[in-house]
């Protein structure tokens, strides 16, 4: 029996997919979900995603390490930003980190109800694609966006995780953004970089000077850890 496959293209549409049985997977690729995985690649202990400046505050009162951003600037009393460049081995190899970004740490706790939430990206690719393989439940893929709105970035890493899972030939779909992203994915895949010129994210960084990590962002396979939320808290898989 094939599993079934969905992606929401964005948080505003996440109600009409949500499915307590699922496994969720976030997508962010610029810049929350690739910071995350980095920050595992390099020895995080563990991640607290919060969704609001105020809860960010409270876990830096209480002695968290702190990243946190708004429209890609860095919070006055954070320690640090988004780039995936500041989860560097010297800063979070041990340690626990509050995380608080514009888009994708609010979603984690919105879909916290289903049977797993896993962070995902180009940089955990070939192993979140091979464990989603062996979950035999359905799978949502849920693209962070920009405040609710469609992206390309996003889109297109849930493309190529889609097509991977339906070629694999354990998933089906009857989902209409499944095979978009897919189509989507298929025309840019070929010069990523490229096609990602287009992206109003990628205009956004490149006006703040923060468009340093687009080229990391999209490596494959840079890790094989999965991220997953356990209660309030990301940990290693």
């Amino acid at each position: 029996m094939k599993n079934n496959l969905e992606i929401c293209l964005s948080p505003a549409m996440y109600e009409a997919h949500s499915d307590t049985e699922a496994v969720v997977v976030i997508i962010d690729i610029l810049r929350a979900t690739s910071s995350i995985c980095t920050a595992f690649a390099n020895g995080v202990r563990e991640i607290i995603p919060v969704a609001t400046v105020d809860e960010a505050r409270v876990l830096k009162d209480k002695g968290y390490l702190l990243a946190a951003e708004r429209d890609g600037y860095v919070l006055d009393f954070a320690d640090f930003g988004n780039s995936p460049f500041n989860f560097t081995p010297e800063k979070v190899r041990e340690k626990s980190i509050a995380y608080s970004t514009t888009n994708g740490t609010g979603i984690m706790h919105m879909a916290s109800d289903c049977h797993a939430v896993v962070i995902g990206s180009y940089l955990n690719f070939s192993a979140l694609c091979v464990w989603l393989e062996g979950q035999k439940r359905k799978v949502i893929i849920i693209c962070a966006g920009w405040k609710k709105r469609f992206n390309l970035e996003d889109t297109l890493c849930a493309g190529a995780i889609a097509e991977r899972l339906i070629e694999g030939g354990r998933f089906t779909t009857v989902c209409d953004s499944v095979h978009a992203a897919i189509d989507l994915w298929r025309l840019a895949k070929h010069d990523v970089i490229g096609y990602i010129e287009k992206a109003a994210q990628r205009s956004r960084l490149r006006d703040k000077g923060l468009d340093d990590c687009i080229g990391y962002c999209h490596n494959f396979d840079m890790t094989d850890i999965i991220p997953v939320l356990q209660g309030e808290r990301l940990v290693r898989l």
